[in-house]
């Protein structure tokens, strides 16, 4: 779900966010609470619309790991 959020620019819509996470709807909504919980991600509104929006410590976590993913496949692991 961050990656997808990452990848329509640190914004998105809820919908847009259902669809590329190809979860349910009650899914995505305990996987969002937790986010939120964490400070990964935030909601915010732009002209009357609810986003969700990458806070600094989900993209600290998105770079994260992206390393370890690097590390792990460089080894073979």
């Amino acid at each position: 779900m961050l990656k997808a959020i990452e990848d329509k620019g640190g914004k998105i819509l809820p919908t847009h966010l259902l669809y590329k996470s190809n979860l349910s709807h009650q899914r995505m909504k305990l996987y969002l609470d937790e986010l939120k919980g964490k400070s990964m991600i935030a909601e915010t509104t732009f002209k009357d619309k609810m986003f969700y929006e990458l806070t600094d410590e989900g993209r600290r976590f998105l770079q994260k790991f992206k390393q370890m993913k690097e590390f792990t496949e460089a080894f073979g692991l």
